[in-house]
């Protein structure tokens, strides 16, 4: 053990001479060797504890410092030191009674101690205001309290009370006392019987306050009412009612991952790990509840949508789990609800309850991320076919074509996967041939869903067109207009190749104009406009088609008013056939090589359509934009389904690309949504979306455009667009926002920093397109009023001489931007000054802004030359031993009004000069004597 004990104090003299060296991540390393060779409970092992704990406070670790400390504490009780480093990163921590009392012990253990007696005035005036603090909390409270749960108090005095609640539920000190009074058991017994729906809701919010970001809290609220309890006030059919409680459970479930405290919203793996029993234990119930038959359909699709928030590898990484406890089978079941089939056990469902679980399916399948968890799904899923198919009734033949069309429509490899497998589409093509009005309705929904890919659209267009044509005879309108959508669908799938025509020419507009008649009649029911829209979403490809449908205006403003509606079934073909009017699918770049290749090859080659070129795409666009689409996005927008944000965003986008329209999507709260779908989505998702606020912010103030918060939540989506996969438009656009964006606020710039985007930015300064050149200097223009810049700019590099070399640039605008930096930088950094003075060509470009026949950048280069000058005879010597003092006094001759301000300028620089010896006035009886003997030698 004496080896030990020799071997731990050499590694705790190196930690102390790492940590007088301010190497304190080495001095952590050091000290920790030490404590590992030492012995437990040893005063040895104490000293090296609390060693550790001054490297970790100014690492500022504080939490590992507390736990340094308390290990050292319980080896040698009243230790000063370990109580000074606990009290210090207790206060950093802001648990500032604790640290008041580790003080007190500090002075009364170690008196003549001074390090100790300012933290304990300090702490102590911090610990009186607190109490202070709490006494008037908690007479609030009281107060809020006395009103808020007396059913017999007025009820406009009762919403307020409650109200209040929420509000002091979100101050740690008020939601401590209100926990400690008692407020879970109060809201949970008042539940029980409150009518007031306003009051109800703010009771659940008032829960989800408390529960936010605090562990401690969440676990009293659980233990005091139950899971069950947030099962019972989900269920209801009052929407917000709905939407409070699941943002409740979102709360708890964020609480325990971390998920709500880390940037981008990632979980800590460690809380996670912790708490994995809590959330364990939440998300089966919410699981088990899917197909829970007594509750709302409205509260089964809240549960659905939790399920799929916490489910993917980015979030809880819950999938897997939810397969293994036979979660599939439950979303299958609700998949396979029909409205014909209503009896007692019966499950309520919404018109969005089906599309839900088919985007809640493929959420799980995205997570399958390797061949044995993509095996066991399909194994369930085959599970669920088999079983259904075993049951002679024909209800459950229905149920499983309906659960198949679900598939199709969410992990489409699955759906395909299993419509693939023997008996399965002869079975669905049998039905569809049937006298059955529901077998014909759901194999033809099924045989719209088949068709998504050339393989199956070819397949069905064998075996399937003739039974579609007949089908679209019938006199029932519910398979009439299944059909009709059927038939649009393989009528398309030649996409927007103009050449292709799969059917006679001219029947897609027939098609088309069969779809509007469903969807302009208010007599038929909102499923049958639904379907109509869907048709339309395949036949818009065809740009004759889109340009019959944008000059239909009650068309177009049936397709807005179904989109308001928000009712997600709606959503595919609603929002389809707005991307196909703009024109904002995904279009393949083709090489000019490549085409003459493919027609050397002899390869069919696409076409586009003369109504597909720019002008009538604009025209489409501002009419859209001014039928209201906007608002109508913005109601879609609220899907959890990542690939119809992307659909949303791509039309965003489109309207976003005229800058006329740009006001109006502000207008409609276009810019609000925009910012959640830039942030999560797929890759391309939220490159539109970022795309869209980037033009938004470039044309609009962005105090009105992102107003509040919101200008500090769009700086990220912008810098994710300054990357090399990004086009060179999108790069333009985004450090033009940027550019607007630091012209704002101190806070907005420091964001921008905090972000990485100064490094983001600057790269673009050497790019040799010039107007990303132009933007990127621009922005460093405006970000250099931020200290922070400026500090980069003083320090070991080539920033200041680069933006000096800028000046010498052909393009007037880079000039002047890199100008305007430089006259900032010189007016507050001498550090900057003198870097200018180091380039080689200091002179040249400095004659450049002197002399330059542009007014506002001779202005600047004026102001800037006083700038360096000023307080710095030094470098006045090297300046006036040129020719510049020569421009200076060519520009004080100047009479133009407009360089007025340049004129005193280069007065003010002649007269540093001056001031400091450099130059003298010459004489003016020398300057007579001077011309008077010129005139002579001229006689």
């Amino acid at each position: 053990m004496g080896v030990n004990n020799e071997e731990a104090e050499t590694y705790k003299n190196k930690g102390n001479e790492a940590f007088k060296s301010e190497n304190y991540e080495e001095a952590v390393s050091l000290y920790t060797k030490a404590i590992n060779l030492s012995e437990k409970d040893s005063r040895d092992r104490a000293t090296y504890l609390k060693n550790r704990a001054a490297a970790y406070l100014k690492l500022k670790e504080y939490k590992k410092v507390i736990k340094d400390c308390d290990e050292s504490l319980q080896i040698v009780p009243e230790d000063p030191k370990a109580l000074f480093r606990r009290a210090q990163a207790l206060e950093c921590e802001e648990r500032f009674e604790e640290a008041y009392r580790d003080a007190k012990t500090v002075f009364t253990v170690d008196p003549a101690n001074k390090a100790i007696q300012p933290v304990l005035s300090r702490l102590h005036a911090i610990v009186q205001k607190r109490v202070r603090e709490n006494a008037q909390t908690s007479n609030k409270v009281e107060q809020m309290f006395k009103l808020a749960f007396e059913i017999s108090e007025e009820k406009e005095k009762r919403q307020k009370a409650m109200t209040n609640l929420v509000v002091l539920a979100k101050e740690t000190t008020a939601a401590d006392v209100m926990v400690k009074n008692g407020v879970v058991q109060k809201i949970q017994q008042l539940l029980k019987v409150e009518k007031n729906p306003d009051i109800y809701i703010n009771a659940i919010r008032v829960i989800g306050q408390l529960c936010k970001r605090n562990v401690e809290r969440t676990v009293n609220v659980i233990k005091i009412v139950g899971i069950p309890w947030f099962l019972e006030i989900i269920d209801s059919d009052i929407e917000e009612r709905v939407n409070a409680a699941q943002y409740c459970l979102q709360v708890i479930l964020n609480t325990f991952s971390g998920m709500d405290t880390k940037k981008d919203t990632k979980p800590d793996t460690q809380l996670c790990e912790k708490y994995k029993s809590e959330i364990d234990t939440l998300l089966t119930c919410l699981t088990y509840s899917i197909t829970n038959r007594v509750i709302t359909g409205m509260a089964r699709d809240a549960i659905m949508e939790l399920i799929m928030r916490n489910c993917h590898y980015s979030a809880i990484n819950w999938a897997e789990r939810f397969v293994e406890i036979r979660g599939l089978q439950r979303l299958l079941e609700v998949c396979s609800e029909l409205e014909e089939y209503k009896y007692e056990s019966a499950m309520n469902i919404t018109p969005s309850s089906a599309t839900i679980a088919a985007a809640c399916l493929a959420r799980i399948y995205e997570n399958m991320y390797y061949d044995e968890a993509r095996e066991r799904f399909n194994n369930q899923v085959d599970e669920f076919v088999k079983d259904k198919l075993l049951s002679p009734d024909l209800e459950s033949k229905v149920r499983v074509t309906v659960a198949i069309t679900s598939l199709l429509r969410g992990p489409l490899d699955v759906g395909n996967y299993v419509i693939s497998k023997e008996g399965i589409m002869e079975m669905i093509l049998v039905m569809a041939q049937t006298e059955d009005i529901l077998q014909q309705k759901v194999a033809c929904e099924c045989l719209i869903a088949a068709a998504s890919k050339k393989d199956k659209a070819r397949a069905i267009i064998n075996k399937g067109v003739e039974i579609l044509k007949k089908l679209y005879t019938s006199k029932n309108d519910a398979i009439r207009v299944r059909a009709l959508v059927g038939l649009c669908k393989i009528g398309s799938f030649g996409g927007d190749d103009a050449s292709i025509r799969p059917f006679a020419d001219g029947s897609t507009k027939k098609l088309a104009e069969a779809c509007r008649k469903f969807l302009v009649n208010p007599a038929k029911e909102k499923d049958m406009r639904k379907w109509a829209a869907e048709g339309l979403s395949y036949l818009t490809l065809d740009a004759d088609v889109k340009e019959k449908l944008v000059e239909d205006k009650a068309a177009i403003q049936s397709l807005i008013e179904l989109a308001k509606t928000g009712d997600q079934s709606c959503l595919y073909g609603v929002v389809t056939t707005l991307v196909n009017l703009c024109n904002a699918y995904e279009k393949q770049e083709v090489m000019p090589e490549m085409l003459e290749l493919a027609k050397f090859a002899k390869h069919h080659i696409p076409e586009q359509h003369e109504l597909d070129d720019p002008d009538f795409v604009n025209k489409r666009l501002t009419v859209l934009c001014k039928a209201g689409v906007t608002s109508a996005l913005v109601a879609l927008s609220k899907t959890e389904s990542h690939n119809s944000k992307e659909l949303i965003a791509r039309v965003f986008n489109a309207i976003c690309s005229l800058q006329e329209l740009r006001g109006i999507v502000v207008q409609q709260g276009g810019a609000k949504v925009l910012i959640p779908m830039s942030l999560e989505g797929t890759q391309n998702g939220k490159k539109q979306a970022a795309q869209a606020l980037a033009r938004i912010g470039i044309t609009i103030n962005p105090e009105v455009a992102f107003p509040g918060q919101r200008n500090l939540e769009v700086v990220r989506p912008l810098i994710t667009l300054l990357h090399p996969d990004c086009t060179a438009l999108e790069n333009f656009e985004a450090l033009m926002a940027l550019c607007n964006l630091a012209g704002m606020n101190e806070t907005t710039r420091n964001r921008i920093l905090k972000e990485g985007g100064l490094s983001k930015i600057e790269q673009y300064m050497f790019e040799e397109h010039v107007m990303l050149q132009r933007a990127a200097t621009q922005c460093i223009c405006n970000l250099l009023q931020s200290e922070e810049v400026i500090k980069t700019y003083e320090s070991n590099n080539d920033k200041c001489k680069f933006l000096y070399l800028l000046c010498q640039e052909e393009d007037m605008d880079t000039v002047m931007a890199a100008a305007g930096a430089l006259c900032i930088l010189t007016s507050v950094s001498k550090v900057c000054c003198r870097k200018l003075l180091d380039c080689q060509v200091w002179l040249e470009t400095l004659r450049v802004l002197l002399a330059n026949p542009n007014k506002e950048i001779q202005y600047r280069g004026t102001y800037m030359l006083y700038n360096i000058i000023s307080g710095d005879k030094d470098i006045a010597v090297r300046i006036f031993e040129t020719d510049v003092m020569e421009i200076l006094m060519a520009l004080t001759k100047l009479e133009d009004p407009e360089v007025k301000k340049t004129v005193e300028l280069a007065q003010k620089c002649l007269d540093a000069a001056e001031s400091m010896g450099l130059i003298r006035k010459p004489d003016e009886n020398v300057v007579l004597e001077s011309l008077k003997e010129n005139e002579q030698a001229v006689e």
